[in-house]
Order: structure tokens, then sequence, then C-alpha cells
């Protein structure tokens, strides 16, 4: 190699450690902004000193019961979304792929609702016997139910391309009918159920960070660090795969293998994420393309910071979530959709204007 062609490269290489070690930053920055976002109005310095054993009762009851388990939920969570669908869309060719387009979200959403209206598991009766129509009485059963949903559909979408071959596109395609089907099915469930319950479906189809425990954040963090060190391992493969599936076949990667084990896996994450908050959307679309216009399509970089991408924009998100109406919190799901969706037009018309 040449010393202009090795110095050019070095300065390339250079430049994408320092996106990643900003998005370190960033996330960082966002998770000790959204510690000290809310009434008690904690300080930086409150936060630092309550972290390291230096804060009082109330501190550490604010910051390691209640705000602490939230920010780790979006964290892991936000990277699990991020990192499964800057994965899909690599393997199925598709630049709009991601959980909630492939129907993981809607096979999650059905077998929540069936959870909550057939085995009794989202009606509360309190001492007045009357119903509350906002609570989950058996969130195990709920997040049981919603995990096999979003495992189902990715299920079905593998059988078929195995069946029809593994073709990206009968993936997508596929995808898209069964997202359809389970739509209908969840909507089906609540026309015949009544008020209460369709106002728990609805309620648990909106996201909530504060569902889960250090339990379930455990489980969340740890497939996703799994499934980070497969897709990592695999980065050259990925690189290969943007020159389309001849080419990469031709450079000895198992592309029909590496489609079908990497869909498995980021069905795997993302489900389970859906299944401890609920549906949370764009979140897995836009991270990778954010991404994608500082460090390019080099997977050595897009996967480590697709996965931070996601982490602080559901950092943030969850931030605008408390403190936009506060004392309201509003719902996460809902607040991504209304977020997400300028924004990726925003990238779409960018992407446009520079072609």
């Amino acid at each position: 190699m040449k010393q202009t062609d090795l110095t050019a490269y070095n300065k390339y290489i250079r430049k994408k450690w320092i996106v990643l070690l900003v998005m370190i930053g960033l996330l960082f920055a966002s998770a000790i902004a959204s510690l000290s976002a809310g009434s008690a109005n904690l300080s930086v310095i409150d936060i630092v000193r309550t972290i390291f054993g230096g804060g009082n009762r109330q501190q550490n009851t604010i910051i390691w019961n209640v705000r602490m388990p939230r920010v780790a939920t979006a964290t892991v969570v936000g990277m699990a979304l991020a990192l499964s669908g800057c994965v899909m869309q690599n393997v199925l060719r598709n630049p709009l792929a991601s959980a909630s387009t492939l129907g993981v979200s809607q096979g999650a959403s059905f077998g929540a609702a069936v959870a909550i209206v057939y085995f009794g598991a989202g009606i509360q009766v309190n001492a007045g016997g009357t119903a509350s129509a906002l609570t989950v009485t058996n969130p195990a059963m709920v997040t049981l139910c919603a995990f096999f949903g979003g495992i189902a559909t990715t299920a079905v979408i593998l059988g078929l391309a195995r069946f029809r071959g593994s073709s990206p596109a009968t993936m997508v395609l596929a995808g898209v009918a069964i997202s359809s089907m389970f739509t209908g099915g969840t909507a089906l469930v609540q026309y015949f159920c009544d008020d209460v319950m369709v106002a728990t479906v609805v309620y648990w189809t909106f996201g909530s960070l504060g569902r889960a425990g250090w339990t379930e954040i455990a489980i969340i963090a740890a497939l996703t660090f799994a499934a980070f060190v497969f897709f990592y391992y695999n980065r050259w493969n990925y690189n290969a795969m943007e020159g389309g599936t001849h080419t990469a076949k031709s450079l000895g990667v198992p592309v029909d293998r590496l489609i079908v084990l990497s869909m498995a896996l980021c069905a795997l994450i993302s489900s389970v994420a859906v299944a401890f908050v609920g549906c949370i959307s764009f979140i897995g679309l836009i991270a990778s393309h954010i991404m994608r216009r500082f460090v390019g399509d080099d997977y050595r970089f897009l996967i480590p910071c697709s996965a931070l991408c996601g982490g602080v924009l559901l950092l943030l998100s969850d931030i605008v979530s408390r403190m936009l109406l506060s004392p309201t919190v509003l719902p996460i799901g809902a607040l991504t959709s209304f977020l997400g969706a300028p924004l990726f037009l925003y990238l779409i018309i960018k992407g446009g204007k520079r072609k």
C-alpha cells in the first residue's frame, strides 16, 4: 500500500473512532440528564455522589429504585431495537427493515392482547369491586405471550423464506403480510371484549419504561450483548453483503445461513424488548440511518454506533416524555412515533437532495 493511501486510510479510521467516542460520551451525558430530570431537583453532583454511595436515604431511593431502572431500561431497549434494525436492513437489503416494519412488534402486541383478554392478565379489582382499566395484573403472562407473538412472526417469515428460498424480498413481503394479519387479529380481540380490557390493551401498546425491574433489564442486556458479539464477529460479512448477495457469496460468505441466524437473533432481542416494555417504534429504524451519515456503511463502526445511538434516542425521548407535561408521563411509544416520523422524513429528504 502506498504511503498516501495508508495516510488516507488512517484518517478515515480515526474519524470513525472519534464518532464512536462521541456517541459513548453522548450516552453517558443522556443517562445523567435522565437521572436528573424530575420533580426532586437533583443536581449532577448529587447524582454522582449517590451513585458512589454518598447520598442520603431519599436520594438513594429516588436514584436506585425509581430513576436508575428506568435509565437502564431505556439504554438496553434502545440498543436492542437499534441493533436489530441495523442488521435487518443489511441482510434484507431494505433500508426500511426493523422490528416494527417487519411485524415483530405487531406479533408481540397480539400476544399481549390475548394474554390480557383471554388469560385475565389485565383486570384489577379494587376494594370497591370496580375494575381498573389501566392495570396489568399479571405482567409475567403478558410478557410471555408478547414474546411468543414476536418470535412467531419471525418463525413464519423464516419458514416462508426457507420454503421459497432465503430471498430478502421474500422476507420483507412476508413480514408485511404477517404484520397486517396480527394487526387485524389484535383489532378482532379488542372488538369482542369489554371496554375495560380494550383500555388495558391500548395502555400496554403505548409502551412504558417503568415496567421492567432489574431482572428484566438483566435479561434484555444479556441477550443484547450476546447478539452484539455475534453481529460484530460477522462485521466483515455484513460489509461484503453491502455489495449484494452474489458478491458476498463470491467472497466466501455463507449468505443463506447468515441471513437466517441474523434474522433469528434480531427477532429474539427485539421481541424480548417489546415484551417487557411494550411497542416502541422508529428507534430501530432511524438509529442506523443517523449513524450512516457519520460512519458510512462500515459495519465495524456502524454496529456499535447504531447501538449507542439507539440508547441515546430512547433516553432523550424518555426525558421529553417526563418533562413535557410534568408531572404527567407521556407514553413513550406514542412519543417515539411522533418524534421519529418527522426525523425519518428529514433524513429521506436530505438523502434525496444529496443524490
